[in-house]
């Protein structure tokens, strides 16, 4: 959250922008005109909270403004044609954007998908539910409504016989049962349906791309923070990986969550490979140089957590081992390493994040959003965020049960990865000429 007089100068730069404007913007300078909305689809945005930085203002400013690719500024296909806010805090900008650029603001959840007469008024649904204030329960799950806010517009679906593509931003629910009668209805209704993070579509360093069919045996991420928001980040770049091995995802057998020294012992011991911890930090850009054991948990940072390690052991149902590491303190970015049958060398790359305030992750968010509702198809499976999610919740449970190993017999999830993972190549910059 900003502080007041951060918060009084944004709202004073926001209310020296011109008004709504049906002229386009060729580029985002300053004092530029919206961009113009005819020819784009309409957007729906259901959204936690809307205030700077927030997940919202990321992902539904890239269709507002537009945001540059290829060092070229892109204006998409679709544009926000109404916002609903479930929280208004006294630095939310959803008001003042509204005036700007002209979308609706609505009371509720229906009202924000249908038009005067009741009928579907919008070509695709963004639920961008992070942020806020939303109590924990005994595990440490935020309870974010995203399950409440996506069977709303499931029954607006349902009322107006009509469906359209829809998004849900991070995991899906806290609970497995939530989280799969989301990707039920998906199927039942038949509507494209795409959830999950910025991660799987960052840019990677060096450009790895696990071909299909890899035979792969192990995998590892290395990461940071705190154990349900950067865990399910850190579990979807092991996903977006693993789900490419030979004969792809059928599922998980096992979730354990270890802490402190039980995630050493578990690595003496082999439970967790040294060899791909090495060849993940390897291609950090923020090794903390010395002791892992010692940094990890010892050093405080401005932005992350002072606590010591937390690892996911991950079993899955064809025998492959999947590991997250959380290392606050020893590291602040998100490292991937792989041992694939026949390479001597463990497979291995950067999940590069530019930090805020443009946080351009979101830009590679936003160009596969914008295939889902351009194609009317997800570019990657619901699945995936279905198993992420379940492990995620796994994983919470199995901290808050003392680090005990739990079975997973309801993460019985077949699928193939997509060709493509969607990553964007190439300079996160412009390129020169």
């Amino acid at each position: 959250m900003l502080k007041r007089r951060e918060f009084l100068g944004s709202m004073a730069a926001l209310a020296g922008l011109p008004a709504f404007s049906q002229e386009p913007a060729k580029t985002p300078r300053t004092g530029a005109r919206p961009p113009d909305i005819r020819g784009r689809k309409p957007l729906a945005v259901v959204c936690s909270t809307y205030y700077p930085l927030s997940h919202a203002y990321h992902i539904a400013g890239r269709f507002l403004h537009g945001y540059y690719l290829n060092g070229k500024h892109h204006v998409p296909d679709h544009y926000i044609h109404s916002v609903y806010t479930h929280q208004i805090p006294e630095n939310d900008v959803s008001r003042n954007l509204a005036k700007t650029f002209g979308f609706k603001l609505a009371k509720d959840i229906p009202s924000a998908l249908l038009d005067s007469k009741g009928s579907l008024d919008v070509d695709g649904v963004m639920l961008i539910v992070e942020h806020g204030d939303y109590p924990l329960n005994k595990m440490g799950q935020i309870l974010y409504p995203r399950f409440e806010f996506f069977e709303e517009v499931v029954q607006v679906f349902k009322k107006t016989g009509k469906t359209v593509p829809v998004f849900n931003d991070k995991h899906l629910s806290i609970t497995w049962e939530k989280a799969s009668q989301m990707v039920r209805w998906s199927k039942e209704l038949g509507f494209p349906f795409m959830a999950g993070s910025s991660l799987p579509f960052v840019w990677r360093k060096p450009q790895l791309e696990l071909p299909l069919q890899s035979p792969v045996k192990e995998a590892l991420v290395a990461a940071y923070s705190r154990i349900e928001i950067y865990g399910l980040h850190s579990l979807e770049i092991l996903q977006t990986m693993l789900e490419r091995r030979k004969g792809g995802e059928t599922g998980v057998k096992s979730v354990q969550c270890l802490r402190g020294n039980a995630v050493w012992k578990a690595a003496d011991e082999g439970r967790i490979s040294w060899k791909l911890l090495d060849a993940a930090l390897s291609r950090s850009e923020t090794l903390n140089p010395g002791d892992i054991r010692i940094n990890t948990g010892a050093v405080k940072s401005l932005t992350i957590p002072q606590m010591g390690p937390i690892a996911f052991l991950i079993e899955y149902r064809d025998g492959t081992k999947g590991t997250v590491l959380l290392l606050n303190g020893h590291i602040q970015d998100f490292c991937f390493a792989a041992q694939v049958e026949g390479i001597t060398k463990a497979q291995s790359c950067l999940f590069q994040l530019p930090i805020p305030p443009g946080a351009k992750f979101f830009d590679a968010q936003v160009y596969n959003l914008e295939k889902l509702f351009s194609k009317k198809a997800s570019p990657i499976p619901a699945e995936r965020t279905l198993v992420t999610s379940g492990i995620l919740a796994r994983a919470m449970e199995s901290d808050y049960l003392k680090q005990v190993k739990l079975d997973t017999p309801e993460i019985e999830v077949a699928y193939n990865a997509p060709a493509d993972s969607g990553f964007l190549r190439g300079p996160i910059n412009a390129s020169e000429d």
